[in-house]
């Protein structure tokens, strides 16, 4: 039978209570779980942030290079493929030197100040971008075994130039790019080039399109666009016309090289449409130091090719009285002077009279770098009132001789200050066909053995860095 109805209803009421109390006590459990979590959390945050190894790290990744508008086609041209076998064009103009220093020198005018102005491609205040993959064997070195390195109180804050010599891409060396691709003269660089902060050539040649050759000369170059393209890529910032071959396609492709020097953002010197123009610095800006670039060439094929007043053409050091005025000016005005020297005699390693005269007047008149170029070989440096003087470069990208020194080369690398000290080094290459090879183990130690004596009172180490010794 079942219990009375008042019963059952006590025994309800006492299983209702029962539950709330078993609910109420389920809710305290679990706000109180709650409530450690919520400690345990705020504590470890609180934590987190007293620990000064726990860090926010933001990467900024810079976009890649753009590369410049594509460049004309190619050009066929028809030189001869090297200048080994003739004899010095200093010969060919015995009659021009002697004109110019009977004429007194150039006209007084006042050049006007480039360092304004981009658009005639005498400016740059760009910096190059770091890569992410590891440099050459000839990248540059923080430790300096050279002068003006290791005594210079913020070494990050200097700039590491490459100067390298003669470059053309005429003749079998276009025929070579045709077939391999207008980047193979740098493909053994490694990043060497887009590391430093300049990268400095002679651009032996002009590059055009278009243009005349130049009558009773035996080696007449012309160059395709692709090659500037190709040199934009692989780093380089700026060249030194000043030499015997940049009016081989006459005015109109000196012209046209001039525009795609802009075209593909490449500084330049030595040569323009005037006087003016030709002895110009192009001044560029690196790490907050301006640095003044100027070229001047003591190999002129004839009068015609001077620049003097508004005759289009190159600065000539025949008569250094213009060289001087302008390597003066840019020395009010930069921090850093850099001179680029065409001159001496071809296959010749000693420099001549001139080549050391010369070099003499550009540091005493403000030059803190004197780079020559145009014998084809190397030459020795030397160490002048604090100064360095490379009398030559040798080729870097050209065609190949017979004469087995045209062969060797060498990548020249200052480091300076901003106060003018640079250390010199020296990084072997081979000029092959078309092509620079880097020098490894013993040819490297030897052509740094060579170097010590093509230079007297000079030391070259087993890094490259020169020293007096």
């Amino acid at each position: 039978m079942y219990p009375p109805r008042s019963k059952r209803s006590v025994q309800k009421k006492k299983q209702k209570r029962t539950r709330s109390r078993r609910i109420w006590i389920v809710n305290l459990v679990l706000l109180a779980a709650i409530g450690l979590v919520g400690i345990y959390y705020a504590v470890g945050m609180q934590d987190q942030q007293a620990d000064p190894t726990v860090t926010e790290t933001a990467v900024n990744q810079e976009p890649a290079d753009e590369e410049g508008p594509q460049g004309g086609d190619q050009v066929s041209s028809p030189e001869t493929d090297s200048e080994a076998g003739h004899s010095s064009d200093e010969g060919s103009v015995d009659s021009v030197e002697q004109a110019t220093e009977n004429s007194g020198g150039k006209s007084g005018e006042e050049k006007p100040d480039a360092a304004g102005s981009k658009a005639n491609g005498k400016t740059d205040t760009g910096t190059k971008k770091p890569t992410d993959t590891p440099a050459s064997s000839g990248s540059k070195e923080s430790e300096g075994d050279g002068i003006g390195t290791t005594e210079q109180s913020n070494p990050a804050k200097n700039v590491t130039i490459n100067f390298v010599g003669d470059i053309q891409f005429s003749g079998k060396v276009a025929e070579l790019l045709d077939k391999n691709g207008y980047d193979y003269p740098f493909a053994k660089l490694g990043n060497l080039f887009k590391e430093d902060d300049l990268t400095i050539g002679n651009l032996e040649t002009p590059v055009t399109l278009g243009g005349t050759g130049a009558a009773d000369k035996t080696y007449v170059y012309k160059s395709s666009p692709k090659a500037l393209k190709a040199m934009a890529s692989a780093g380089f910032d700026a060249v030194n016309l000043a030499n015997n071959h940049i009016l081989d396609q006459g005015v109109e492709g000196l012209v046209d090289t001039l525009t795609y020097l802009k075209e593909y953002g490449i500084a330049y010197t030595g040569a323009g449409m005037n006087e003016n123009e030709a002895y110009a610095p192009a001044y560029l800006e690196r790490k907050g130091m301006k640095i003044a670039l100027l070229g001047f060439s003591r190999v002129v094929p004839e009068t015609s090719w001077k620049a003097e007043g508004n005759r289009a053409g190159v600065a000539e050091a025949y008569n250094s009285t213009g060289a001087v005025k302008a390597i003066q000016e840019a020395r009010q005005k930069a921090e850093l002077v850099i001179v680029v020297a065409h001159w001496g005699e071809e296959r010749v390693s000693t420099p001549n009279n001139d080549q050391t005269r010369l070099a003499h007047e550009f540091v005493d008149a403000g030059a803190d770098l004197v780079i020559g170029g145009h014998p084809h070989v190397l030459q020795g440096v030397e160490y002048y009132k604090g100064k360095w003087i490379a009398y030559s470069t040798g080729n870097f990208i050209f065609s190949r001789s017979t004469t087995e020194e045209t062969w060797k080369t060498a990548i020249f690398q200052a480091n300076c200050s901003k106060d003018a000290k640079c250390s010199m080094k020296v990084i072997p290459y081979e000029a092959g066909l078309g092509q620079a090879i880097p020098m490894l183990d013993e040819a490297n130690k030897l052509l740094l053995e060579q170097m010590t004596q093509l230079s007297p009172g000079i030391r070259f180490d087993a890094k490259g860095f020169a020293s007096p010794s």
